[in-house]
C-alpha cells in the first residue's frame, strides 16, 4: 500500500471518529423526553364572598359569578355565604343558576360568626358541596311573607308547606336527611357547624379555604346527571367580590338608607316647591326618591307606611300656610310615626329600620317644620316696621296747626311729614302721638309742648 493511500484512510476514519463523538455528545446533552411526563396543570378555584341579605342584588351577583366561573373554565366555585336571609324570589334565581352550574358550587358558611339563615339554608342545601367554618350556624328556614303579615291561617299553611317541600327536595337531590331539612322550615331548626356536619347537612367543617379545597379534594359531586370528582387540593385561588358598582346597590338595599333616602326625597321637593327656580333642592330631591324607589322593590314595603308618612309631610306643610294653632302639626307628626313604623313590614330584622335611625329623622323632620312654624307665628305677632303701619303709636311734631274735626293740619314723623286731623285744635311745634292712619292721613292726639326738634321714635 503506498503511502498515499494509507495517509486517505487514516484521513477517513479520523473524520468517522470525531462524528461518532459529537453525535454522542448531542444525545448526551438532550434532555429524554421519551419517559418524562409533562407536569400537571395547577387548578384554578373562584371563591365569591357575599355578606348580606338575599336581595335582587345578590341575585344577580351570584348568579353572574356561576356563569364566569363556567367561561373561566376553574375546577370549582366556593361561594363564602353569611346571610340572615331574604326574597324567596331571589333565592331561588340564585339556587337554578347553581343546579344547571357545569362547574361544581360549593358553599362555605364563613368566617367564624357567620350564619346561613332562612334563604341562607336553601343555598347551602342545594349546593353541590357544602361547608361551615367552626362557631357557624345554620337553620331558621321558616317563611315569613314579605309585604303583609300572614292572616289567613290557609294562606299560612300553603307557603310554608310549599317551602318545606322545596328544601326537602334539595336534601334528596344532594342525598341529605329530608326530615330533617323539613324541620328548618316547620320547626325553626338551628344547628351549630359540628351539628350539622353529625347530621350529614354539609359534608366538612372547615376554617379556611385551604382547608376546605385539602378536604373535599377527591370527593364525587353529580353535576347535571354526571358524576365528577374535586381536584381541588392546592388550587390556585382567585377572590371574585361585588365590585364597586353592587356595592354601592347594596347599600342602597338597606331599609335604613332607602328611608333616610325617602325623607331627603321629600325634603328636597317640598324646597324647591316653596322656593321655585332653586332647582338644586328639587333635583337632589328628585334623585333621592328614584333611589328609594329602586331600594323599594327589593324590601318588604307596605305601602299603607308611605302614604302616611306622606300624609304627614302634606299636614306639616300645611301648618306654614294654614294658622290651626298646632292641630296640623299633631297630626302630621302622629303620621309621620305611624308611617315610619309601618314601613317595612317583616318579623325579619335585616328588613326594619332601625329606632336609632328613625326617631333622630322624625325628629328632624318634624322639628323644621315646628321651626318654620314657630317663625310664622312670630313674624305675625311682631309690630309693622315699614309702611303707614309702622308709625301708628309714633310721636312726631306739628309743623302747621290742626284745626279741630276734618280741618288738617302737617306733623313730622320720623321725618316724613303727612296730612293730620285730630279732635282738637293743635298748633304749631306741639308734640303728638299717631293713633291711627288712614291713606296718607294720620289721627293724631296731642301729648306735650312744643319742642325746637322731632322727638325720637319709640321703641317698638
Amino acid at each position: 500500500m503506498t503511502t498515499h493511500r494509507r495517509w486517505r484512510l487514516a484521513m477517513a476514519a479520523t473524520l468517522a471518529l470525531v462524528g461518532a463523538v459529537g453525535v454522542v455528545a448531542q444525545t448526551a446533552s438532550e434532555p429524554d423526553t421519551t419517559t418524562a411526563d409533562p407536569p400537571p396543570p395547577v387548578p384554578r378555584v373562584h371563591v365569591v364572598p357575599y355578606d348580606g341579605p338575599i336581595t335582587p342584588v345578590a341575585s344577580d351577583f351570584l348568579v353572574d359569578r356561576l356563569a364566569e366561573a363556567d367561561a373561566a373554565g376553574v375546577e370549582a366555585v366556593i361561594i363564602e355565604l353569611d346571610t340572615p336571609g331574604g326574597l324567596d324570589s331571589s333565592m331561588r334565581d340564585i339556587i337554578k343558576a347553581m343546579l344547571a352550574s357545569p362547574v361544581p358550587v360549593i358553599v362555605h358558611v364563613a368566617p367564624s360568626g357567620a350564619r346561613a339563615a332562612s334563604a341562607g339554608a336553601f343555598i347551602t342545601l342545594a349546593a353541590h358541596a357544602s361547608a361551615m367554618a367552626p362557631g357557624t350556624n345554620i337553620g331558621s328556614a321558616s317563611p315569613v311573607q314579605m309585604g303583609g303579615a300572614i292572616q289567613d291561617t290557609t294562606v299560612a299553611a300553603k307557603v310554608s308547606n310549599d317551602a318545606a317541600a322545596y328544601i326537602a327536595s334539595l336534601a334528596r337531590q344532594r342525598g341529605r336527611d329530608e326530615e330533617l331539612a323539613r324541620k328548618f322550615v316547620t320547626e325553626a331548626l338551628n344547628l351549630t357547624a359540628t351539628e350539622a356536619r353529625e347530621a350529614g347537612m354539609i359534608d366538612v367543617v372547615a376554617a379556611t379555604t385551604t382547608a376546605l379545597l385539602d378536604s373535599l379534594d377527591g370527593r364525587t359531586v353529580t353535576l347535571e346527571g354526571r358524576e365528577e370528582t374535586l381536584a381541588i387540593a392546592g388550587a390556585e385561588v382567585t377572590e371574585r367580590d361585588m365590585g364597586a358598582r353592587r356595592s354601592l346597590l347594596m347599600r342602597l338595599v338597606d331599609p335604613n338608607v332607602a328611608y333616610i333616602l325617602m325623607l331627603i326625597g321629600i325634603y328636597g321637593l317640598f324646597f324647591e316647591l316653596s322656593n321655585p327656580g332653586a332647582f338644586a333642592p328639587g333635583i337632589l330631591g328628585g334623585i333621592c326618591l328614584l333611589l328609594a324607589l329602586f331600594a323599594f322593590q327589593a324590601l318588604p314595603v307596605n305601602y299603607a307606611g308611605v302614604a302616611l308618612i306622606i300624609l304627614g309631610t302634606v299636614l306639616l306643610i300645611l301648618e306654614v300656610k294654614v294658622t290651626s294653632f298646632g292641630a296640623l302639626t299633631i297630626g302630621g307628626i302622629a303620621a309621620l310615626v305611624l308611617g315610619s313604623l309601618m314601613l317595612f313590614d317583616s318579623a325579619e330584622p335585616w328588613a326594619q329600620v332601625s329606632l336609632r335611625v328613625m326617631i333622630p329623622a322624625i325628629a328632624v323632620f318634624a322639628g323644621f317644620f315646628i321651626l318654620c312654624v314657630w317663625l310664622v307665628v312670630r313674624g305675625h305677632r311682631r309690630p309693622p316696621v315699614t309702611g303707614p303701619e309702622a308709625i301708628a303709636g309714633e310721636q312726631g311734631r306739628v309743623v302747621r296747626p290742626i284745626g279741630g274735626g276734618a280741618d288738617r293740619g302737617k306733623v313730622v314723623v320720623h321725618g316724613e311729614t303727612w296730612d293730620a286731623v285730630a279732635d282738637v285744635e293743635i298748633p304749631v311745634g306741639q308734640l303728638v302721638e299717631v293713633e291711627s292712619v288712614v291713606g296718607r292721613v294720620v289721627h293724631v292726639t296731642g301729648v306735650g309742648e312744643a319742642i325746637g326738634r322731632e322727638p325720637e321714635p319709640k321703641e317698638s
